[in-house]
């Protein structure tokens, strides 16, 4: 768990979103506590009392223009340190990939995830390729690029131990990536309002240390093999028509 962080972390890159996170909280919190503590001292000491008068002020006095300008500029070096680190950590997970040690395909749709796993041979969209439903299996410690694609409407793939939310668009296929760090099950979640089932469109992350998945994956894609390979009946009619 990133120091500061409430909710799990088990991605590669989830700490520096937290940071991220952490550093605009820290900021606007601190000029908004400023411009409170102001607000208020400024009501206290021009409060209405007896043989007081009011004062006019205009605004254009150099000694008050000064509360104004100050403050602006401050904020405006805030401003870039938050762009730039906002930037730093975009690069880093929305346009940067990595090189792979293995790609996933995510399918949205109305109301389920369904996930293309590679077999054996490490190549997707293969025979041996392993189907899940709701469940997605990865390596703890491998770099994963994932293929997402949605069937009917706009869904959002979130797993929030990864700090990932990316929105799945029908017609296209969206290349992104995630790096696990720790074993264990988690949510994944749709973060996008995409009907009546919304609520239920939930899903889980298996993170196993890489021998438990290489024994998992070994299993699987021999069921796949055996589902995807012809029957003696149906070789033998092949062979009799090729005849």
């Amino acid at each position: 768990m990133s120091m500061g962080s409430w909710v799990e972390t088990a991605g590669s890159y989830a700490g520096e979103i937290d940071g991220l996170i952490w550093l605009v909280t820290v900021i606007v919190g601190f000029w908004f506590l400023a411009a409170q503590g102001v607000f208020f001292w400024l009501i206290f000491r021009f409060r209405a009392r007896p043989g007081v008068p009011a004062q006019y002020v205009t605004g254009k006095e150099p000694h008050l223009k000064r509360w104004i300008n100050i403050p602006h500029s401050l904020i405006l070096v805030c401003d870039v340190i938050i762009i730039v680190a906002a930037v730093r950590v975009w690069v880093k997970v929305k346009q940067t990939l990595p090189p792979p040690d293995d790609t996933v395909r995510v399918v949205g749709q109305q109301w389920a995830w369904t996930f293309q796993h590679s077999g054996s041979d490490g190549v997707l969209d293969t025979a041996d390729d392993v189907w899940t439903s709701d469940t997605l299996h990865v390596a703890e410690g491998k770099t994963y690029h994932f293929l997402l694609e949605s069937k009917d409407v706009l869904h959002s793939f979130f797993v929030p131990v990864f700090r990932l939310k990316q929105d799945a668009i029908p017609g296209r296929t969206i290349t992104g990536w995630f790096k696990a760090t720790q074993t264990g099950q988690y949510d994944i979640l749709c973060a996008e309002i995409c009907g009546i089932g919304h609520g239920i469109m939930g899903g889980r992350i298996v993170i196993d240390s890489p021998e438990q998945h290489a024994s998992w994956v070994q299993q699987h894609s021999a069921v796949a093999d055996a589902a995807a390979a012809p029957t003696d009946s149906t070789a033998a009619a092949s062979a009799g028509t090729s005849n």
